[in-house]
């Protein structure tokens, strides 16, 4: 408990409710008596976050990256763009370009394995290792190889969980409570293992607050929180003790910005458990359920929609450092009505009304695909807006954060991995540059933005996956996304084993990770020798190389 408390300041209610104040960095918690926490100042060195956010089926790269892939980024540069929503961001923005992510579907077997253009991707994308069982057939069905091929070793939030998170385990979010399944799976806590992580913002919620508790009796502060006290008013005797204690104007702000959040959040979750304890038994259908099919689409033309409860609560994590490793998977297979799409997003990212490589393009199909890649882009400028507007001794929290968000893919229909749409907000605490465009492959300002929008440009064009026409040629864009994660992980302060790979215990910088960094050696499905051919980081994303 001792190591827990040095990390964060629990408030607790009379009824059990404990939450987890914001970390303050004027503060630092000496011992706990008579129910309220005893602080003194102390200078202490804010926490580092790693937030992903993880979106399906890549997107019309034409519109995606602004023209400059190398130097100094402007909020004009990202106007013409889908990433506009984050130009008034643009100098804590990053845009690592030229990555290429590992295991490429192909038809004709040359650059990864021949299981399926998204198991073995999603398999791959956080692991860089190949998925078993293998298949040397692109177009096979066979379900073994297709649905529920995984990958031979865990994915990049465990590993550095392993590190650096409590009991371990990151903070895994499945945005819209979807059930998690082998074919759109980005978390593997260990070699073929999916690892589902939480659904139900209820249950994030109860593991930040105590309240909410599955299974167990409703406790006096529960019982409050869903008649619709406030989860502040829960905690008051406490909060109102640490309130009087001297801290720096910033730690007050942050304090403040934290009550707000808790609070906004709170009200929404204490009535989606009202809704799924007792909407059914009584018939009561006048809120949406939090946890059903059709959360995320739900109000999204308002500033805060219910993905942006999922967001929030990466926030609260984030300030309560509860957990410095943290996940938000949007769906895949999704119907994104409330966007006035009818089209699930598989089949609109192949431009057609299902999910075939080739066929006769749906009418104002890159319409659609713009639109669902400005929702991807406002969500994700919401959570950076978020981290950005709470204060943290003389900086926000997202300074001391890395929140990327990675794309599964490059173009969709081409399902090719080269030319990576990757954005990152925060600079982790100074590690990494910001406010640029960073070219990692050759630092040329003229890498293309791929061929997005080569086919159907009106309804009676056809299109085909197949010959990845829509995408990045091959040749460009390929440096390996290894090197990235190794930058990530060296950023947060995980370390290596003497071979260089991510150690429990070891006393190196990281130098590797996966079995293989040169999708081409992903055919075959790890039959060649483990290879890591550009060990290292990405130096030129380092503030200080």
């Amino acid at each position: 408990m001792t190591k827990r408390m040095n990390r964060r300041i629990l408030l607790r209610g009379l009824g059990g409710a404990c939450v987890a104040a914001p970390f303050l960095g004027s503060l630092s918690l000496i011992r706990r008596s008579e129910g309220a926490q005893k602080v003194r100042a102390a200078a202490v060195a804010a926490p580092k976050r790693l937030i992903v956010m993880f979106t399906h089926y890549g997107c019309l790269t034409t519109k995606f990256f602004p023209a400059k892939s190398q130097g100094p980024l402007t909020a004009a540069d990202l106007e013409s763009t889908t990433l506009k929503p984050l130009a008034p961001f643009v100098d804590k923005i990053t845009l690592p370009r030229g990555i290429r992510a590992m295991n490429e579907w192909t038809s004709k077997l040359v650059r990864g394995q021949g299981n399926d253009p998204h198991t073995q991707v999603v398999g791959s994308f956080f692991t860089c290792q190949p998925v078993t069982p293998n298949s040397d057939n692109p177009f096979s069905f066979d379900a073994a190889t297709k649905s529920n091929a995984k990958p031979t070793g865990p994915s990049l939030d465990h590993v550095m969980a392993k590190q650096l998170s409590p009991n371990g385990i990151p903070l895994f979010m499945r945005v819209g409570n979807k059930a998690a399944a082998t074919t759109n799976a980005i978390s593997y806590s260990a070699a073929e293992t999916v690892f589902p992580g939480l659904g139900d913002p209820s249950q994030i919620y109860s593991g930040l607050t105590g309240l909410f508790q599955t299974g167990a009796p409703m406790s006096p502060d529960t019982y409050k929180a869903v008649r619709g006290q406030s989860v502040i008013d829960l905690v008051r005797d406490d909060l109102e003790t640490l309130q009087r204690f001297d801290m720096s104007q910033s730690d007050r702000s942050k304090l403040s910005a934290w009550k707000d959040i808790l609070s906004q959040t709170g009200q929404v979750v204490a009535t989606a458990q009202c809704t799924k304890d007792l909407g059914m038994k009584l018939s009561t259908n006048a809120m949406t359920m939090m946890g059903s099919g059709d959360v995320v689409s739900t109000k999204v033309g308002g500033t805060m929609d219910w993905a942006d409860v999922y967001s929030n609560l990466a926030v609260l994590a984030a300030v309560c450092n509860a957990n410095p490793v943290i996940v938000l998977k949007y769906p895949s297979n999704y119907v994104y009505s409330g966007l006035g799409i009818q089209l699930e997003s598989h089949s609109a990212s192949h431009r057609l009304n299902n999910a075939n490589m080739s066929g006769t393009c749906v009418k104002g199909a890159l319409d659609m695909l713009a639109t669902l890649d400005d929702f991807y882009a406002r969500k994700y400028a919401y959570l950076v807006q978020q981290l950005n507007s709470i204060a943290e001794g003389d900086q926000k929290v997202l300074d001391n954060t890395a929140a990327i968000w990675f794309n599964e893919m490059s173009d969709g229909n081409a399902h090719n991995l080269n030319n990576l749409p990757i954005v990152q907000a925060g600079s982790a605490s100074g590690y990494f540059k910001t406010g640029q465009s960073i070219n990692v492959e050759d630092g040329s300002a003229s890498l293309s933005r791929g061929n997005s929008e080569s086919q159907c440009t009106n309804g009676s064009d056809t299109v085909d996956g197949a010959s990845q026409s829509t995408g990045t040629p091959p040749t460009a864009a390929n440096a390996p996304i290894n090197k990235y994660f190794v930058t990530i992980m060296n950023a947060f302060g995980v370390k290596a084993g003497s071979d260089g790979f991510p150690a429990v215990g070891g006393k190196e910088e990281v130098t590797k990770f996966g079995r293989y960094d040169r999708t081409e050696d992903f055919v075959g499905g790890g039959t060649k020798p483990a290879n890591i051919t550009n060990p290292g980081p990405f130096t030129a994303l380092k503030a200080n190389p």
